[in-house]
């Protein structure tokens, strides 16, 4: 209260509540949020000063959280309070970090970066509370490179540096600029990096053509594994940053180059660790919604293939076979979706937004893709990951546990035929779920019962398995597969096809107990 009293502000921060919430202070209302997946800030100072607070004196923080789980339409992800199978625990309340900070009243309040490899410019649009100049400085392993600085508008100040010879970001070596920034009494220190990711048309050396994904403006075979992010003591929120570490640098020794971050957001730790350590990600949308129809969601798809493509998620009445009737639910997804991509586009390691997974609250994909691409047109979008395609987006991705592994062409376009690429066959073929072999280690497991879909008793025999599911799709590669996603990093309560147990003692692949 004292610092308050000449001007400055105090700030509360919440990363992630899960659901609805209000914050009260000294009995005073301070501010409410809903969504479990967006960060926000309470300016907290007006209910300190209000309620008479003395210099110096403790001050209650109260948080009254509403969260209905899965017998609500909110965003909730995998969370469930009957879990079991490929549904998980279920949590309420604060799950990512909270802090107080104190901020002058002038004060940069937001920034977005766009780094643009091809031309080696920066552009900085900062956000900012008052009158002043804008000054920032390049630096690069410790040393400054360039300093700019540019007079604050109408709330924003803007300014662009020009790079001779840019270093690129890659998962070999994530090489990140620091960015210092000053406004006023305001300091605030961040990075960026310089690199580009596509989905374009590639000539393969036997004349046929097939989209791949590209980075940096050469052809990846994306290595992808699905990352749940469940914790056996924390659920959806990790330990601290040496467990995210020690997750990201195990698939890395895996031969993985790519995380899906599966149905949730992470803590903004997570992503800053994959920008320093290399790890590309698939960024999935939390989903939520009604009560979605097993015979759409689950069944049809996982029998017939020819389901995949034939459902149409603009007509209402398939929205509500797949949980999206609501429109508040429609509302909180788009809404969550936005802010997600706002939030994460200056981490160089997000390469693909993915919107919807397998029709859970799937709805007017192809809109939702136009929208995001409005927003960030950096980045591929994978529309559809598992079925119900309506033809959207960069990727076609199916997702196959039952069949034989094979390259599953875009049935919105036409086969790739030798020297040519129509415009209709510019999506690149991924299989973005596959695998999903069990081997349950006693002793580190959650439950005796195992969820999976090829158990196997040893290790031995589950290793074997892995490493040729892992060679034959590798081998895909040269008939058009752009990628694949193995499922998953980690068992994860029922589940135990993870590479690594559920408490990460024991990574099933080296063989070692940890």
């Amino acid at each position: 209260p004292a610092r308050a009293v000449r001007g400055d502000r105090v700030l509360l921060h919440f990363e992630g509540v899960d659901d609805t919430c209000a914050i009260f202070v000294n009995g005073i209302f301070a501010g409410c949020h809903e969504g479990a997946y967006t960060p926000f800030t309470c300016d907290i100072t007006a209910a300190l000063l209000e309620s008479g607070a003395a210099p110096g004196a403790e001050a209650t923080l109260a948080l009254c959280v509403a969260d209905p789980s899965d017998e609500g339409v909110q965003l909730r992800g995998k969370q469930t309070l009957h879990p079991g199978n490929i549904w998980y625990t279920a949590q309420s309340g604060i799950w990512q970090p909270v802090w107080l900070e104190v901020v002058p009243e002038t004060r940069i309040t937001g920034a977005r970066i766009n780094a643009d490899a091809r031309s080696g410019s920066v552009a900085v649009t900062a956000k900012v509370s008052g009158q002043g100049v804008l000054r920032a400085t390049v630096l690069a392993e410790g040393k400054a490179l360039m300093s700019a600085e540019s007079a604050a508008e109408d709330g924003t100040a803007a300014l662009t540096f020009a790079f001779d010879e840019a270093e690129l970001w890659n998962p070999d070596r994530p090489f990140l600029y620091d960015l210092d920034l000053a406004f006023g009494e305001d300091r605030v220190h961040t990075y960026f990096a310089f690199r580009t990711c596509n989905v374009a048309p590639v000539t393969d050396a036997d004349g046929t053509v097939h989209a791949r994904f590209h980075l940096n403006d050469h052809p990846l075979f994306l290595k992808g594994v699905l990352n749940q992010g469940y914790w056996p003591d924390g659920l959806m929120t990790a330990p601290d940053d040496e467990a995210f570490i020690a997750d990201i640098l195990a698939m890395k020794a895996a031969g993985f180059t790519m995380l899906r971050t599966h149905i949730k957001v992470e803590a903004e730790r997570f992503y800053y660790l994959c920008d320093k350590l290399g790890m590309l990600i698939w960024q999935d949308m939390p989903t939520g919604g009604g009560k979605a129809k097993a015979l759409r969601t689950m069944v049809l798809p996982t029998l017939s293939t020819r389901s995949w493509s034939r459902f149409s998620d603009e007509v209402p009445a398939h929205q509500a076979a797949l949980g999206a009737a609501s429109p508040r639910y429609r509302r909180l997804w788009r809404d969550t979706c936005l802010a997600t991509v706002e939030r994460l586009a200056c981490h160089p390691s997000v390469v693909t937004w993915v919107l919807f997974n397998e029709g859970w609250g799937q709805f007017a994909s192809a809109a939702a893709a136009r929208e995001v691409r409005a927003l960030d047109g950096t980045r591929p979008i994978h529309a559809v990951s598992g079925w119900y395609d309506n033809g959207a987006g960069d990727f076609f991705g199916v997702h196959n546990y039952f069949r034989p592994q094979q390259v599953f062409p875009d049935p919105r376009a036409d086969r790739p035929r030798k020297g040519t690429c129509k415009a209709p066959a510019a999506r690149a073929c991924v299989t973005c779920e596959f695998g999903g072999l069990v081997h349950n280690v006693a002793g580190h497991a959650q439950h005796s019962t195992s969820f999976g879909y090829d158990m196997h008793d040893t290790r031995e025999s589950w290793q074997s398995a892995f490493r040729a599911l892992i060679r034959q799709m590798d081998g895909l590669e040269t008939q058009g597969l752009a990628g694949y996603v193995y499922t998953q990093v980690s068992d994860v309560e029922e589940e135990t096809n993870g590479i690594l147990t559920y408490d990460r003692r024991v990574n099933k692949l080296d063989g070692h107990d940890h």
